[in-house]
């Protein structure tokens, strides 16, 4: 193009005014025009000098862009990312937490605190993805005795807190630490051993920075005083503890800009109660317990003066993953995505399905365990389960034969299948620790008080064993098959109208961003399991559409044969429209087959085209001899180099019937997509 707007009026503005002689200057001053904030990518002091560095060039570049990195048009600016300008009398802070853990909000009252009780200028940005709840989250907090017009990210931290000891082997969460700064860290584990626990990449951070070192277990002391896994409080009650050694006294005599402990202590219960007040007395007197125990279970850590560790970092998603997985998801997964060159995103902006398999986000403290004694294989712990973690297969004991050691299974109770094992296995590391499977479970162990056939356990002891167990048993059968014998493997024929039996069928929608014990996505779940294969679904914008089709990860998914959902998202208010529309067209692509085929059967045969037409698509056996034939069909079109046969080829799949679906939230259903999903509903169709 020409430039941008901007550039384009300034550009003639400058002309106009040498051509009508009252310009300023006697010839064109040099003017170079460019983009930044392309991708929602900050703008920092760091760009800015980079932009002016690019101009003091004898030809600079026009037409630039800043902030990515553009390997096709070669537009993008070199410039020093590590420039900090930020001044030494402001402090600042930033903090991991995870969504749902209540990090955010204790920071924003932390700000709140800061900025009414001492003359400090308080800012806050805070950066967390679509998810709701269980995703990284991020506050950078700023404090000084002066105006703060830092409008992007720390990067120079005075200090780093962790509310999560996970992070730690996933991110590189001391990045922003400053030299001599504090790094606060919420850990399973006391003063005297939490330095053997930390990755070797961490501890040498501590080392190179000289880090001074906090610890304190914030989930123990939650459980002791009622407050299950809310840290936020303990947490805020730390930072407060530590302020004073970040914040620079004022010039007379530093009262003014400092907060005594128990001031701090006195501000965050009042914020407490303000928060908390309407849910009872009981809850804001728990939150006061555990801003009074937060102190005295906070202890710093001696740091060794060399490395000791031999744990290493976890890669971002695990080896097996697929080359694009690799070398573009898992950099948007580890908060690396503003790294990606401009090469490396797909041309089209289509993204592959099935990837949320590969974030592993192991965000559970706790996670379901099958007891196969007491289960009575309902299978409502996996029609309940919101992310698909809980899955049954039945196999024979010849696929079972080389299963790792502990694996579980016991004998079928299905008529059908008196001969086979069922297993039922757990995702730890993409459960979510919501306790629906325990709670929808009847089978109670009779003899221990409290305890069914799936109880919730600590992740950790089990997590390695637990990998294993998942491989092996995603390496299963998907289909119930009948032992082995002279004929080979056979399908067995169920009906899936029944909880009982649409467990065994593999779900297409798995491991989502949606909150832990979300109501909606078994919902989805189940439509996957008996239409996803064939389905195609128009998606209205909101809840289901963030964790149903965002960026990095898509849990829609595709099984061994590689088909799933087709899945579109429309503008919030015409989804219903959208989804008529599908149904309009593919209704127009059937009856165009229909007319090939009619066109076409001497080439294809009359017994095939008969059977394409006439077949009973009821059932799931129906479904799998269509597809059959539709094989059959394709086979005798291949070599017929005609424009019918060409026609039928691409269009042949259409003969499977499809299952056409329209999501949506109430806000859409019942407010702005009211109208349409009214007159959909009013065609008949």
């Amino acid at each position: 193009s020409a430039g941008e707007p901007l550039y384009q009026d300034v550009a003639t503005a400058l002309i106009e005014g040498l051509a009508a002689g009252t310009a300023p200057f006697p010839t064109m001053p040099k003017l170079i025009g460019g983009r930044y904030g392309l991708s929602s990518k900050e703008f920092t002091p760091a760009m800015i000098t980079g932009v002016y560095t690019e101009l003091a060039k004898a030809k600079p570049k026009n037409h630039f862009t800043i902030g990515i990195i553009d390997d096709v048009s070669h537009t993008s600016l070199a410039y020093d990312d590590a420039l900090d300008v930020e001044p030494d009398e402001t402090v600042r802070a930033v903090f991991w937490g995870l969504g749902s853990d209540g990090t955010v909000s204790a920071n924003k009252n932390s700000i709140k605190i800061i900025g009414e009780e001492t003359d400090n200028e308080a800012q806050g940005y805070f950066v967390y993805d679509s998810k709701k709840s269980g995703a990284r989250t991020v506050s950078h907090l700023r404090f000084g005795p002066k105006p703060i017009h830092s409008t992007y990210l720390i990067r120079q931290a005075n200090l780093v807190a962790v509310h999560q000891f996970g992070f730690l082997q996933r991110y590189d969460v001391l990045r922003e630490a400053k030299p001599g700064g504090i790094f606060l860290l919420n850990a399973p584990f006391g003063p005297d051993e939490v330095w053997e626990q930390l990755p070797l990449p961490i501890q040498k951070g501590i080392i190179a920075k000289k880090l001074r070192f906090y610890v304190i277990d914030g989930y123990s002391v939650a459980q002791e005083v009622g407050m299950g896994g809310r840290i936020n409080t303990i947490m805020q009650t730390c930072f407060f503890g530590l302020l004073n050694q970040l914040l620079p006294a004022a010039a007379n005599n530093g009262a003014a800009n400092r907060l005594t402990s128990e001031t701090a202590i006195e501000k965050i219960k009042a914020a407490i109660r303000k928060s908390y007040g309407k849910r009872g007395e009981v809850v804001v007197r728990k939150n006061f317990a555990a801003v009074d125990a937060a102190l005295t279970h906070l202890y710093e850590v001696q740091v060794p003066a060399t490395t000791s560790s031999k744990i290493q970092m976890l890669p971002p998603v695990p080896a097996a993953a697929p080359d694009f997985v690799q070398q573009v998801t898992a950099k948007m997964i580890a908060g690396e995505g503003d790294a990606l060159p401009v090469s490396a995103l797909p041309v089209d902006g289509t993204y592959p399905t099935g990837t949320t398999q590969w974030e592993k986000r192991n965000i559970a403290l706790e996670v379901p365990v099958w007891d196969p004694d007491i289960c009575i294989q309902c299978g409502k712990c996996v029609l309940v389960c919101p992310h698909a973690v809980i899955r049954s297969k039945v196999a024979s004991e010849a696929d079972l034969a080389d299963a790792p050691e502990g694996f579980q299974s016991s004998k079928a109770r299905w008529r059908e299948m008196p001969d086979l094992l069922y297993t039922l296995q757990v995702a730890l590391e993409d459960c979510t620790g919501c306790t629906l499977c325990v709670e929808i479970c009847p089978a109670k162990n009779k003899r221990a008080v409290g305890r069914k056939a799936i109880n919730m356990e600590p992740q950790l002891p089990l997590l390695e064993e637990g990998r294993k167990h998942w491989a092996y048993f995603e390496h299963l059968p998907d289909t119930p098959m009948t032992p082995a014998n002279g004929q080979g493997p056979q399908p067995i024929e169920l009906n899936y109208n029944n909880v009982k039996n649409v467990q065994l069928k593999q779900p297409l929608f798995e491991f989502s961003g949606a909150c832990a014990g979300c109501g909606e996505t078994p919902y989805l779940k189940l439509l996957s399991q008996l239409f996803g294969d064939r389905a195609i679904i128009a998606n209205a914008t909101g809840c289901s559409s963030i964790y149903g089709g965002n960026l990095p990860t898509t849990p829609w998914a595709q099984n061994s044969a590689g088909r799933g959902p087709a899945w579109s998202n429309s503008l919030f208010e015409d989804n219903a429209e959208f989804g008529l529309g599908m149904r309009l067209a593919v209704d127009k692509q059937k009856a165009y087959t229909h007319e090939l085929l009619a066109r076409l059967s001497e080439v294809i045969g009359a017994d095939l085209r008969d059977a394409l037409l006439a077949a009973d698509q009821s059932t799931t056996e129906g479904i799998a001899a269509q597809r059959a034939r539709v094989g059959t069909l394709k086979e005798k079109l291949q070599g017929v180099d005609t424009p019918a046969a060409q026609d039928l080829l691409s269009l042949a799949d259409v003969l499977v019937e499809r299952s056409i679906w329209i999501v949506g939230g109430d806000g859409w259903a019942y407010d702005i997509g009211y109208g349409g999903l009214d007159h959909v509903l009013a065609s008949g169709r």
